[in-house]
């Protein structure tokens, strides 16, 4: 593949093993580090975001003003809803991303942006209210080339699950049962993570096909980080996004 793929993950914990293969590009009119390289036969520029929507939109805009790439794939960890049935270790492909705090709170309770009338983005006739949808291609071609054999936490049994559905971005993480249930059932949603909507958006203006990886680092419920494996979480998804890079190109 010629073309050039972009990736954007939140932390440098989240894509080390990525960026054994590629170096910095030293620029002043590059507010975030940026890395370049190849991964198989395909070029890619990485950039390392921050967390949150503002900083995963700005990563998004830079990656794709300055270096034009034919696709993008947000990657990193994110935690599972209680029903998605998917453990520490798993991998969750997003098929469409949702603002999960854009809305209106009435006395009823949340109401997505399609009661306020106002789109968050119109691009020709169609138009973005709290979903983006990702492109299909790019999620069933990841949905083949995945491996089967990633280690999943340790004491968890059997093969590595692999699900594809919808995510949320929220600007809050979750910390209750509770209210990871309320939002599991609102938006029919299976993981959680603080950027992909925005990254979503942005490419949505754009018109660059997208596509999101996360590894399940810990399930959405009353917290307790004794539970949480954040590095096997990070190393399933770049062994996943590796893969992809390496194998799903065409």
């Amino acid at each position: 593949m010629n073309k050039r793929i972009g990736l954007i993950s939140a932390t440098k914990k989240e894509s080390r093993a990525i960026l054994k293969t590629l170096r910095r590009i030293k620029g002043k009119s590059l507010a975030l580090p940026v890395y370049q390289g190849k991964i198989g036969k395909t070029n890619i520029i990485h950039i390392i975001s921050g967390i949150g929507k503002a900083n995963a939109a700005h990563a998004a805009t830079l990656l794709i003003e300055k270096f034009s790439p034919f696709a993008v794939i947000n990657f990193g960890i994110g935690g599972a809803y209680p029903s998605a049935n998917l453990r520490t270790g798993d991998i969750a492909i997003a098929d469409k991303e949702i603002y999960g705090d854009e809305g209106l709170w009435l006395k009823d309770g949340f109401h997505k942006t399609e009661a306020m009338g106002i789109p968050l983005l119109k691009k020709g006739r169609k138009k973005y209210f709290n979903e983006f949808t990702l492109d299909k291609s790019l999620v069933k071609k990841a949905m083949k080339v995945i491996p089967r054999d990633l280690p999943l936490v340790k004491g968890g049994r059997g093969a590595c699950r692999i699900k594809s559905d919808a995510f949320v971005t929220v600007s809050t993480v979750t910390g209750t049962d509770k209210k990871a249930r309320e939002l599991e059932k609102r938006f029919n949603a299976i993981c959680e993570n603080m950027e992909g909507a925005a990254v979503a958006h942005v490419c949505a203006m754009y018109g660059i096909p997208m596509l999101e990886i996360r590894g399940i680092s810990n399930i959405v419920e009353d917290r307790d980080r004794s539970k949480w494996d954040i590095k096997r979480a990070a190393e399933n998804c770049q062994r996943t996004v590796l893969a992809f890079l390496r194998e799903g190109r065409g």
